[in-house]
């Protein structure tokens, strides 16, 4: 079994590839990633698509950071072996079977939809047209001080309890001013 560090090395290895080829003008992610490359990214349950993604917005909006991006995936990888047993899910979330935009949790909108996309994401379930962190997420994060790496272990940590998440929400979050 490769250990934590190789696994680190090599997801550092595919953002910054995948960041150079977006740069470079090639956004069609089904040819970034040799044989070797989608078998260890199946390995640990993680897509093309899904660094497409990460790569795109980092190129386009400086965000998010390749530290999210490397802490995000381990806690994937992580839920994928532990929880999973390494065996990828079948069901897919579409976009339509997503809370809307504003609906509310404690008040908080969009954090009905941030849940279920950390879920999803967690899980390995997400439609390929959706993104856990992207600019939406990121502005509710931003809005309450949060950054998405915390976020996705506090959903991993209480996985299906939203009341368990508020809490986290609340005892974490630092308004902006």
């Amino acid at each position: 079994m490769t250990n934590d560090i190789q696994v680190r090395d090599q997801m550092t290895a595919i953002w910054k590839k995948a960041v150079s080829l977006y740069r470079g003008g090639n956004y069609d992610h089904s040819r970034w990633f040799d044989t070797r490359e989608r078998e260890f990214l199946a390995g640990i349950g993680t897509q093309p698509h899904e660094i497409y993604d990460f790569a795109e917005d980092y190129c386009d909006d400086g965000v998010p950071s390749l530290e999210t991006f490397l802490r995000i995936h381990e806690i994937r990888r992580d839920y994928f072996l532990k929880q999973q047993g390494g065996v990828l899910s079948r069901h897919e979330v579409p976009a339509e079977a997503l809370p809307a935009r504003q609906a509310e949790l404690g008040g908080f909108a969009w954090l009905p939809r941030l849940i279920a996309k950390a879920q999803a994401k967690l899980r390995g379930e997400l439609h390929h047209s959706i993104m856990f962190g992207c600019g939406g997420d990121r502005a509710f994060l931003r809005e309450h001080g949060l950054r998405a790496e915390d976020f996705f272990q506090a959903v991993r940590d209480h996985e299906n309890d939203d009341d368990a998440i508020l809490d986290w929400l609340a005892k974490h979050r630092k308004p902006s001013s």
